[in-house]
């Protein structure tokens, strides 16, 4: 059967988008030097999947001649749910967790809101079967999307239909038989640069009066009129694979994408003029909670990754036998060992939703209050045990070339770890460095503490779906024992009343 790899992938980027980088217009981003390798990055995650070895717990029948990645797959069982967690965490590893909307995010995301299509339903025949029929469309061609879910930030004391343009935002400006008009910008569009496809929708909540910002839609990030407006590209700015390793392979990018009056069929649009439709889409079927599952498992993912580099360190420069920073290392293992608990526990107590099986909502909301404030401790906590270490490294790899720089080197940068000498070390640590103190590494931080939302945000939706009842219920049950006791063994025989 049919499996998309990265060549497949690669012919689909090679077509003109509007991609503005430094002043100048780019039209084929798989060629140039500020895209390319993390061009290649994702490609390389569809050659991984369409290996012999690897496509059958990578991917699945789609029932259509062609097999998909399992991202795509909505789960009828814990048995399907954990199949889909293996081969998500598989392409996690690929990169460290370091590419934060691979393909599977979006993947996840629309079959979440599929498994809840009654909602589209409701709210119109026309725009549940656009939707249905692009969902099997892009499961099919296994279709790298990316989104833009979130508006301009501008004023943030005025809604976004009383900001000063009324183009700052993506809005409807025209319809007709054959489809909308949409002018105006959304963020963020991490991976744009790399995606086939972006899809468009509104998770911030809109207001009445908004209406006209109130749509969902997909369209090729080829299609007429989508600028993307494209931040500094660290890759670019990377000097070399063994000095900027993470930079140099995994930089996603993240873009502005301005519509400039895109004209979007009918068959692309899923909701319509609908403010709480806009929610709904999210918060009244799985979407929200299967995206950020998928989030979630790569969050473990580059975790993980993290404390091996700081382990790592404490090796490289002879500290890890010493009580405390054995002590500071376990309780980071113990910090990482909570986050993927909550993973396997929302799994284990996952509940049914229609004919699917998803993974239990409160537990992936506590899951995200918790892993998102406990990132940046983490990053400071490997600063503060590499030290200077981090900071004294040779300008790029071209010093170790010189015979009498490299004789400097092996003498003052020295390795504790057995059997590696200044090249190890140096080599390790610039890798260390890129994950956590280059421009590269501070995006990622400012990413994960915001991905999911404000820190208020987060912990609004642990608000909102825990179960408060049952908690009551404990408590409820203990006041009750105590008028029991009370009147079984209560002081003079007064019954409680006649205490009071």
């Amino acid at each position: 059967m049919r499996v998309k790899d990265g060549a497949a992938h690669l012919a689909q980027l090679d077509r003109d988008r509007a991609v503005y980088l430094d002043g100048t217009l780019v039209t084929r981003v798989a060629d140039h030097p500020a895209f390319a390798n993390g061009c290649r990055s994702a490609a390389a995650l569809y050659d991984f999947q369409a290996r012999p070895e690897n496509v059958e717990w990578m991917t699945f029948d789609t029932g259509t001649g062609r097999r998909a990645n399992r991202a795509w797959q909505m789960p009828r069982s814990y048995d399907d749910l954990v199949a889909n967690r293996v081969a998500m965490t598989a392409w996690a590893e690929q990169h460290g967790g370091f590419m934060g909307r691979s393909p599977d995010h979006l993947s996840c995301c629309i079959s979440g809101q599929i498994m809840g299509i009654e909602v589209f339903e409701r709210h119109g025949a026309r725009f549940a079967d656009a939707y249905r029929d692009y969902y099997r469309y892009a499961r099919d061609n296994d279709v790298f999307l990316t989104y833009v879910i979130i508006n301009p930030q501008a004023d943030r004391s005025k809604a976004w239909g009383e900001q000063a343009s009324e183009d700052l935002t993506c809005r409807i400006v025209d319809e007709d038989g054959d489809g909308i008009t949409v002018r105006g910008a959304k963020m963020l569009g991490t991976s744009a640069i790399m995606a086939e496809e972006i899809f468009v929708a509104n998770l911030q909540p809109l207001q009445e009066g908004e209406e006209d910002l109130a749509v969902c839609f997909a369209m090729p990030l080829d299609a007429g009129g989508i600028k993307i407006l494209s931040r500094k590209s660290y890759e670019q700015n990377a000097v070399t694979p063994w000095d900027n390793p993470l930079s140099y392979r995994f930089d996603e990018n993240d873009a502005l994408i301005y519509f400039d009056d895109v004209k979007v069929p009918w068959e692309r649009v899923f909701v319509f003029r609908d403010i709480d439709m806009c929610r709904a889409q999210f918060h009244d079927t799985p979407g929200h909670v299967y995206q950020n599952y998928q989030a979630q498992i790569r969050y473990t993912v580059k975790m993980k990754f993290l404390l091996a580099i700081t382990r790592r360190i404490t090796e490289t420069v002879g500290t890890i036998k010493m009580p405390a920073v054995r002590e500071r290392l376990g309780q980071m293992a113990s910090q990482i060992g909570v986050a993927e608990g909550l993973l396997y526990g929302m799994e284990a107590a996952g509940t049914r939703y229609g004919d699917y099986f998803v993974p239990k909502k409160n537990l992936l909301y506590a899951a995200t209050a918790y892993t998102q404030g406990l990132y940046p401790q983490f990053v400071t906590e490997i600063r503060e045990l590499a030290g200077g270490g981090l900071i004294m490294l040779p300008s790029s790899a071209a010093d170790l070339a010189d015979p009498e720089l490299a004789g400097v080197f092996d003498t003052v940068l020295v390795s504790a770890r057995e059997g590696e000498d200044a090249y190890d070390r140096i080599k390790f640590l610039k890798l260390a460095w890129d994950a956590v103190g280059s421009e590269f590494a501070s995006r990622h931080t400012q990413y994960e503490m915001f991905y999911n939302g404000a820190q208020f945000v987060t912990r609004g939706h642990t608000f909102r779906t825990y179960d408060w009842a049952g908690a009551e219920r404990i408590l409820n049950a203990f006041l009750e024992g105590n008028d029991t006791a009370w009147a079984a063994g209560g002081a003079r025989g007064t019954s409680r009343k006649g205490a009071e």
